[in-house]
């Protein structure tokens, strides 16, 4: 797995300082930029943070480059609808030796043996490359072959993906795919994403993360029971 951030707003928590300031202040908006001091800064955002106040976060965005996720992750994702996602197409790039992500409980087990996983995989490769190649032979252009073959692969292949949020919706991730009832792959994707987040706007992203960070769990009967854990990530 890899995750970087491809481009983040300009100064982000100034920005958001700014839109905060536009609510209280006088100042012609053209101005309100002008002379915001660090402390100042400081002082709005966490104001604003006490007071959950949120909609200036969603002034400033942060795109992510992600590659060797599983496409089972993907599906994942999208479910946070205010986003905008643009994902390596299984209709116009070729799976020919397409690589796969391995559950680590799988890996582990002492019951199911690893093979039996990879073979699968191996199983729906050469399926992939048979009908590719049939349907090529069919009259069918490649576009077409791979968009058809394609229901063969499994949710194990990877992908790669570029994501954009705004920060308000970003801790909405954060609180809930940091959180450890969260899957394994899309959780250490999230922390990773977050820790990143952290270098560029320390303050906005100060308490992101899993709802036990800092306040209490919303899951109930369901809660992991391990929330000092999370609060170190």
């Amino acid at each position: 797995m890899q995750v970087k951030i491809l481009e983040h707003t300009p100064n982000p928590e100034k920005l958001v300082a700014a839109a905060a300031k536009r609510c209280y202040s006088d100042v012609p908006t053209y101005e309100i930029m002008d002379n915001l001091t660090d402390e100042q800064i400081k002082k709005l955002l966490t104001k604003l943070v006490n007071m959950g106040h949120e909609s200036p976060l969603e002034h400033a965005s942060f795109t992510f480059g992600i590659d060797g996720v599983s496409r089972a992750l993907s599906h994942q994702l999208v479910r946070h609808r205010i986003a905008s996602y643009s994902q390596k197409s299984q209709r116009y790039v070729s799976e020919g030796n397409f690589d796969y992500v391995v559950p680590e409980v799988i890996k582990n087990s002492k019951s199911i043996s690893l093979e039996l996983f990879k073979s699968a995989m191996q199983e729906s490769q050469e399926a992939y490359d048979v009908l590719v190649e049939s349907l090529i032979f069919d009259g069918l252009s490649e576009k077409e072959a791979y968009e058809n073959a394609r229901y063969v692969l499994p949710n194990a292949c990877t992908t790669s993906i570029v994501v954009t949020m705004n920060i308000r919706i970003l801790l909405h991730f954060f609180s809930k795919r940091c959180c450890n009832r969260a899957q394994w792959e899309i959780r250490e994707m999230a922390n990773e994403m977050l820790s990143q987040c952290r270098q560029v706007a320390p303050i906005l992203f100060k308490n992101a993360g899993a709802p036990c960070v800092s306040g209490e769990c919303p899951e109930g009967s369901m809660s992991c029971q391990e929330g000092e854990s999370c609060k170190g990530m």
